[in-house]
């Protein structure tokens, strides 16, 4: 049976939507991966075109809110940023609960190449998290 995975972040545009392409990848059939954010922010393209540079396609992903999947037995949910976290709503599941705080790439300052080198940055650590948290629970 698939499990259910839900990265959660602030606005689902940057660091969520990046966790979801690399959950779904590293998974494969194994998991149904959903991402979300307390707010919507839409994707980010800086997002799009940092996991294009990895050979992975997220521009057909939409910016998603938790209330959307209220009704959704979560196996997992992933917080990817602090906030998220501590805004997190409850969830009448028995889903486990896991945390990392990655740095917001959106936030980032600078010319548009280290903007872009911060993107590449947090998709690094987020992969290397992804693919570890399959390999462990999966």
């Amino acid at each position: 049976m698939k499990k259910k995975i839900l990265v959660l972040c602030t606005g689902n545009s940057c660091r969520s939507q990046i966790a979801e392409g690399y959950l779904r990848y590293f998974a494969g059939s194994k998991a149904e991966v959903y991402s979300a954010g307390i707010e919507t922010h839409g994707v980010n393209p800086k997002a799009i075109d940092t996991m294009k540079e990895d050979g992975f396609d997220i521009s057909n992903h939409t910016s998603n809110n938790i209330d959307e999947y209220r009704n959704i037995a979560f196996d997992f949910v992933i917080t990817v940023c602090d906030n998220a976290k501590e805004r997190c709503p409850y969830f009448p599941t028995n889903a486990k609960k896991f945390h990392h705080n990655f740095p917001d790439p959106a936030k980032a300052t600078g010319t548009d190449e280290e903007i872009n080198e911060q993107f590449r940055k947090v998709r690094i650590q987020i992969k290397k998290y992804c693919k570890d948290f399959v390999d462990i629970h999966l």
